[in-house]
């Protein structure tokens, strides 16, 4: 037997919204487009997403590293999702850790590695 790929599932309830918003903020390709199901690989990772989402908040696990997470939160913003948790940026720990949602209501870690 031999993995070809590995997926991590979200929900959706608009299933192009979805598509959009990891496409545009993370220059995700969507290769895979169904009315139920999609994919979008963000950094050589499947999002694959299924539809039938309740817009509920909901904890993924997911986790995107970033080389600027202060452009990502702006970029993050512009693409339909919000910050659940304004990062902190202190002179002993510097900013490196954003909690987001995504527009179906997937929440998510936006982090860069810190620069000490």
């Amino acid at each position: 037997m031999k993995v070809q790929k590995v997926k991590y599932a979200i929900w959706a309830q608009d299933m192009e919204r979805a598509i959009k918003f990891y496409q545009e903020l993370f220059d995700g390709e969507p290769t895979l487009r169904t009315e139920v199901w999609s994919e979008v690989v963000v950094c050589g990772a499947t999002i694959g997403i299924h539809a039938d989402g309740e817009g509920k908040r909901t904890w993924t696990g997911l986790s995107f590293q970033l080389d600027d997470l202060r452009e990502g939160i702006v970029r993050l913003q512009e693409c339909g999702g919000a910050l659940t948790r304004e990062p902190v940026d202190t002179e002993e720990d510097p900013l490196h850790l954003a909690m987001c949602v995504d527009p179906e209501g997937n929440e998510f870690m936006m982090t860069q590695k810190r620069q000490r």
